[in-house]
């Protein structure tokens, strides 16, 4: 299950550190991307809670999922880092993990387990000195 949530998502850019050169200073290669969760016309309301319960320490006060890039000097290449990272988190924030099924382990398995147990037990036995006063 892929999600595209690129149509909500609010670019800004502005100029980012790094390599670059003189480039740096004139061209503005940082992109941020900002969706707004609570405002979502994709998601239905359960899927927005899980999203904002998984992804809360990502998500800013006034409700925004923040994703930076500034790992390419194209302003272009770092948008499509951004819409990949926001698809990424928003679809691993929507998967359920599974229920854990207990289970008990096999007779095979307990009575290994209590011949093992018995096994040790004797050999313990057998260190004890021997008492020839009550044979």
């Amino acid at each position: 299950m892929k999600i595209d949530i690129t149509s909500e998502i609010l670019f800004q850019t502005a100029r980012s550190g790094g390599k670059g050169g003189q480039n740096v200073n004139k061209v503005e290669t940082m992109v941020e991307g900002r969706w707004q969760v609570a405002a979502s016309n994709l998601f239905s309301d359960e899927q927005k809670l899980r999203i904002q319960e998984k992804l809360a320490n990502r998500i800013s006060a006034d409700g925004n999922l923040l994703v930076k890039s500034q790992e390419s000097r194209s302003q272009l290449e770092n948008k499509g880092i951004v819409i990949e990272k926001m698809n990424d988190l928003v679809t691993r924030a929507l998967v359920r993990k599974k229920a854990r099924m207990a289970t008990k382990p096999s007779k095979a398995a307990i009575e290994k387990r209590i011949e093992g147990k018995k096994k040790k037990s004797e050999n313990k036995h057998f260190r004890k000195k021997i008492d020839h006063r009550n044979l």
